[in-house]
């Protein structure tokens, strides 16, 4: 199918692979989208909630243009609502299957459950953290892998460097695992830089100014303020990384003193710092690795330009990119 002339659409394909790995370690079970190259409809509800919920954010941040949209689109509103409604019913009814299988194999759930009684934890909370799991754990990893994608196959030369990399490291399939995959340097510099250059979550993650007001970049702002940095911009800008919509995974590899690295966060930083951020390395470096030690790729959508037509949401809206997957030739 890969090796069509017209190719595949890759975005979609990591789509499906990293929903099916997190709907297993979140409820126990795959959403079977690899072997029926389809999205569950639960996963089209949760994804579609994302665009709705930036519609949300937006409306909240201006009441009076909210009351208007209510008042002359009554429509999109219910919508929004019946698609909740929707979403919180699978949910539910996941949770429960999984609250009713009997398994040895530990997942997400699992230390949640044994603690149910004891903290008193209902169906729906439990509800509430696995469909926070399921878009964590994989809309933001496929976004990244089809970033790295889309410019290691405008690269020849890097691009060649990382089957290099790979097919010099590992004598066969089975030799990949996760502590061999997470030594490759040249593998790990590509998600960063993919990381650095379409950072997963693109919108600013909010903190509140604690009690008695807070310092920030030499400002003083008093306590309640709430404060944020968006993580495109500050990965993006001139002031922080020299060429910054150039793609230079070289950047995290030599002593690089012209960029300010940690200038980019894409996980957040501090004690509410992304939980899942060792999970996001495991299935990066070895989709990377397992990827292209078998296959070579080619991109076919050549007139695509990534960040031109994707669209920010809390998540982003990816544009298609048709790739033609061929088995390695050496």
């Amino acid at each position: 199918m890969g090796n069509c002339p017209q190719g595949i659409d890759i975005v979609m394909w990591f789509n499906l692979m990293t929903f099916d790995i997190i709907g297993s370690l979140a409820f126990g079970e795959s959403f079977g989208g690899l072997e029926s190259a389809k999205f569950h409809e639960w996963i089209q509800l949760a994804v579609g909630s994302m665009k709705q919920g930036a519609l949300g954010d937006s409306l909240g941040r201006y009441p009076t243009i909210a009351a208007l949209v209510k008042r002359l689109f009554p429509g999109i509103i219910d919508k929004i609502l019946q698609d909740t409604r929707k979403h919180v019913a699978h949910t539910m009814n996941l949770v429960r299957r999984r609250l009713e299988k009997d398994s040895d194999r530990p997942d997400f759930l699992t230390r949640i459950i044994e603690g149910r009684k004891a903290y008193d934890i209902s169906e729906s909370q439990i509800a509430a953290h696995s469909s926070d799991f399921i878009i964590a754990g994989s809309e933001t990893t496929a976004t990244t892998l089809s970033c790295a994608t889309y410019y290691l196959l405008r690269d020849p030369e890097i691009y060649n460097a990382l089957r290099k990399e790979i097919r010099s490291a590992f004598s066969s399939y089975e030799e990949i695992n996760f502590a061999s995959a997470a030594k490759l340097k040249l593998v790990n510099a590509i998600c960063l830089e993919a990381i650095r250059m379409y950072p997963p979550l693109p919108f600013a993650l909010p903190r509140v100014v604690p009690h008695g007001g807070d310092s920030v970049d030499g400002y003083m702002l008093p306590e309640g303020i709430t404060v944020s940095t968006n993580p495109f911009a500050a990965s993006m800008s001139s002031a922080n990384f020299k060429d910054p919509f150039k793609f230079a995974p070289e950047r995290w590899l030599d002593n690089n003193e012209q960029d300010d690295l940690d200038a980019t966060q894409p996980f957040s930083y501090g004690p509410r710092a992304c939980m899942g951020r060792s999970l996001a390395w495991t299935e990066l470096n070895l989709t990377m690795c397992k990827l292209h030690y078998w296959y070579d790729l080619e991109l076919v959508s050549t007139d695509l330009d990534w960040h031109r037509d994707s669209k920010m949401h809390i998540v982003w809206h990816k544009p298609e990119m048709m790739v033609r997957v061929k088995p390695r030739s050496d």
